[in-house]
């Protein structure tokens, strides 16, 4: 089991760690209690949890002094943890409030600043059990995510985070909300035309062998497939861990389902984690 403890300076970047451990497959909990840690850790030891990462810090008030207590605990009974504790500067934290308007969880009528400083002081005993210390004052956050890759994504599969949705609809019943780009493939011979190809699917070879069979389709999708054998890993560089990827025509029927099987066929061969959803094939 890893269970990885995810705790630090307040603003450092706690949330944007779990998230990227959600992405990657861990079973996450935000703001968990210090005390309610050595429980939560007995109870996932005896599941079939294999990966999970926790936040606890300052957030949790009075209860946090018992922290240092639980991490005792989990070392007495042999429970293996890791703790990743997150810091940056002082002026980097002020500028960061100021941002997000924010307010620091020791601040009550004092300057931020000093609510800093108080929480550094009392995590000092802490940072000195850390398996691992990330400074984040100069790193953006697709370096704070290469760092926890290095760190803690092992496994080669798990590597490959991106996950890709394709989705095939018909423009008649709107573009999919969720989706990151899209593709209009209406210009393409229609086999809604064709008698014996009306009521069948791009998922049928008949409907498949129709569409292919034009030149503009060939040229069309040696070009789309250039295009997208660059974007995607662009994307995957800026630490995206998912992208959906919508191909329509009138219907959602014919050429919009041919096209995203064949691209999810690439985008598989690439080594990317790639699933197809016809929307709209049954409307």
């Amino acid at each position: 089991m890893q269970f990885i403890i995810i705790t630090g300076i307040s603003g450092a970047g706690k949330s944007t760690a779990l998230n990227y451990f959600e992405d990657s497959g861990y079973f996450c909990v935000d703001n968990l209690p210090p005390v309610l840690l050595s429980k939560f850790a007995e109870l996932c030891s005896h599941s079939e949890l294999d990966k999970i990462a926790v936040v606890s810090d300052i957030r949790g008030g009075k209860f946090f002094d018992d922290l240092t207590e639980k991490l005792n605990y989990l070392e007495e009974n042999q429970i293996e943890h890791e703790i990743l504790f997150l810091e940056t500067s002082d002026r980097t934290l002020v500028d960061r409030y100021k941002e997000t308007r924010r307010r620091h969880p020791l601040e009550k009528e004092g300057r931020v600043l000093d609510a800093i400083r108080k929480e550094r002081k009392r995590l000092e005993q802490l940072r000195g059990k850390a398996n691992n210390i990330i400074d984040t004052t100069d790193i953006s956050i697709k370096e704070l995510k290469e760092r926890l890759k290095r760190n803690y994504i092992s496994n080669e599969e798990d590597l490959q985070s991106m996950a890709i949705n394709i989705i095939s609809f018909g423009f008649k019943y709107g573009i999919p909300m969720d989706s990151d780009m899209v593709f209009d493939v209406r210009f393409l011979a229609n086999p809604y035309y064709v008698d014996s190809l009306k009521k069948l699917t791009g998922l049928d070879q008949e409907v498949k062998d129709y569409i292919l069979k034009w030149p503009n389709t060939s040229k069309f999708y040696d070009k789309f497939f250039d295009l997208i054998n660059f974007l995607v890993p662009e994307y995957e560089k800026e630490g995206k861990s998912h992208l959906s990827i919508a191909i329509g025509c009138t219907g959602g029927h014919h050429r919009s389902v041919t096209t995203a099987v064949k691209l999810k066929n690439i985008l598989s061969d690439m080594g990317y984690k790639a699933t197809v959803n016809h929307r709209d094939i049954n409307k």
